[in-house]
């Protein structure tokens, strides 16, 4: 169990983005600092799980770890609808997953194109031994399925948006789901986060997008207000989230920090 001042895990952030460039240093400091009144012991967010979408950010995750070691945790990936090529596998953990929305998949040819190089990635998983931290929108069904079928054991599907009966063939598979402040001004998340049994949730802002308030800039401090709405939904304590939330992190991302 997860200690009294142990902190939040942010499981999917994006603190490399170009929005965060002007005041980095001021995102970070609120980020270590307390942010809720609601659960008055955590002193801050103790690990940011920082997911890159494109190559042109690995150097920038790099140096990131190096100048904050205790806090960011890279994660090196390639979003589905960016067209990138080669990449360092260095990580604790790999960025991947399926975009079947109209807009970006519109034809059957894109949507098997984005299929091929997500089975490819998880292949490469496998051989490094990293868990998968899954982009999935719009294929719910078919991504767990792909999953299951490339024997993948550890993953985590962040803002999952599927339907609860998908999700628990998730959570039979044994994988992880986040959710991010932008959860508490949309209900129709509240059956799903229900639904979901705890010892499968994670926390996560996905900063600088799917903040409390639309088209305001999120930031890693606003995990507390996820933490607060799940604990509502599910009729607990923001206590138990915390402990639980952080635990399963650090079950499913064995290679960052252990928190003091």
């Amino acid at each position: 169990m997860a200690s009294m001042d142990c902190g939040f895990v942010d499981c999917h952030c994006h603190i490399t983005a170009c929005e965060f460039a002007e005041d980095l240093e001021d995102v970070i400091k609120r980020t270590r600092e307390s942010t809720s009144d609601v659960v008055p012991f955590q002193a801050g967010v103790k690990t940011l799980i920082s997911v890159t979408e494109e190559a042109s950010e690995f150097e920038r995750v790099i140096q990131l770890f190096k100048g904050y070691p205790d806090l960011v945790a890279p994660c090196f990936g390639i979003h589905p609808v960016q067209g990138c090529g080669s990449q360092d596998q260095r990580s604790v953990k790999i960025q991947i997953g399926l975009d079947f929305t109209p807009w970006y998949a519109p034809t059957s040819q894109e949507r098997e194109e984005q299929l091929t190089v997500f089975t490819k990635q998880l292949q490469i998983s496998k051989d490094l031994d990293l868990p998968v931290n899954i982009h999935s929108r719009s294929a719910a069904k078919i991504t767990i399925a792909t999953l299951k079928e490339q024997g993948i054991t550890c993953a985590l599907l962040h803002n999952f948006a599927g339907k609860p009966s998908v999700a628990m063939e998730g959570v039979q598979a044994g994988y992880f789901f986040s959710f991010p402040p932008a959860v508490c001004r949309n209900e129709q998340k509240a059956k799903l986060i229900k639904q979901i049994p705890l010892e499968h949730i994670c926390l996560e802002t996905d900063s600088p997008a799917l903040g409390p308030e639309k088209y305001v800039r999120n930031e890693p401090k606003n995990i507390s207000l996820v933490c607060e709405y799940i604990a509502h939904v599910k009729g607990i304590t923001p206590e138990m989230v915390i402990h639980a939330t952080t635990d399963n992190a650090l079950r499913l991302f064995t290679k960052i920090k252990r928190l003091e």
